[in-house]
């Protein structure tokens, strides 16, 4: 593992959601990271040619924020990604995803539409995997509006978002809409009741460790049944007529295992999926572009892997 992922674990540690209360919670919601060259050099900045608009969708139980991503270059409709920010379903924010946003929206050729959804401990399961799915029914449903074509529509995530992802996939598929035609799950959380193996393998991994993973799980579900497979999507009863999947992993990360158990149940239900195991990477690595050597390469891959599935037919 690189020195700089070993520092920065050292340095986030300090900050970790396992020692907070919910007044300390609370403002960390509150808090945001503005772009200016010294968090760009840590988190990435926007990419260039990028136009960003900030608006609303529908949510659960009222209007969430969305921010929008699209390329300066390329006419009519373009292929349309909603994004679920990651940060334990506790944290992050829009600002959060601008780096891996835009990238995506510039390398394929897209609007890339980012929620932010309801956060808990204020707001627990399901709130949060409602507002994604009523949120992404209203972009959808109003793709003109962005620019957008409703008939190649793709979702992404990372961590939580990426446990969003395949959460709305599942809603998406068992309400009738609307169609997806791929699903980019990076690091996902896909199994609540945390009985991956590599949850104590990667106890004390860098950036996340298992201690994190119980505290964000337990702000979330409140004590809810971690078998819902809306809240575990691995443990969904039927998994066939899900939209293909990448789902990128990191070796050194408490739910590595979320992701390859997840492919698993995937491949046996007949659904195309392509795994990748980023070696020498903590969890959220895709966070922190300019100090994981291996960020480059996953957003790559995620970028090609959307853009074949999103291609005019």
């Amino acid at each position: 593992m690189d020195l700089r992922v070993r520092v920065l674990g050292r340095l986030l540690g300090r900050m970790s959601v396992s020692s907070m209360d919910e007044e300390r919670i609370r403002r960390a919601q509150a808090q945001r990271i503005p772009h200016n060259p010294v968090t760009d050099a840590l988190l990435g900045g926007v990419a260039r040619g990028v136009r960003l608009t900030d608006g609303t969708a529908r949510g659960a139980a009222g209007d969430v924020p969305v921010r929008t991503y699209r390329p300066e270059r390329g006419d009519g409709p373009l292929p349309l990604v909603v994004n679920f920010h990651g940060g334990g379903w506790t944290l992050g924010n829009l600002d959060s995803a601008d780096w891996l946003c835009s990238n995506v929206a510039d390398a394929v050729g897209a609007v890339v539409v980012s929620v932010d959804y309801r956060l808990a401990p204020g707001h627990r399961w399901p709130a949060a995997a409602e507002d994604c799915y009523a949120a992404l029914v209203d972009v959808v449903a109003r793709a003109a509006e962005f620019g957008a074509d409703p008939e190649r529509v793709a979702v992404m995530g990372d961590s939580a978002g990426g446990n969003l992802a395949a959460v709305v996939c599942l809603m998406a598929r068992d309400r009738s809409g609307p169609r997806i035609a791929h699903q980019g799950l990076v690091y996902p959380s896909v199994d609540l009741t945390m009985s991956s193996p590599s949850i104590d393998e990667n106890a004390s991994a860098p950036i996340l460790t298992k201690a994190d993973c119980l505290a964000f799980r337990d702000h979330y579900l409140g004590g809810q049944d971690p078998t819902d497979p809306y809240a575990s999507p691995l443990f969904a009863p039927d998994h066939t007529g899900l939209p293909p999947a990448l789902v990128q992993v990191a070796e050194h990360d408490p739910i590595r295992d979320d992701g390859a158990r997840y492919t698993a149940v995937l491949r046996a239900a007949g659904v195309p999926v392509r795994h990748t195991e980023y070696v020498g990477m903590p969890h959220g690595f895709l966070a922190f572009p300019r100090l994981c050597r291996s960020a480059p390469q996953a957003l790559a891959e995620l970028c090609a892997e959307q853009t074949a599935a999103l291609a005019a037919r």
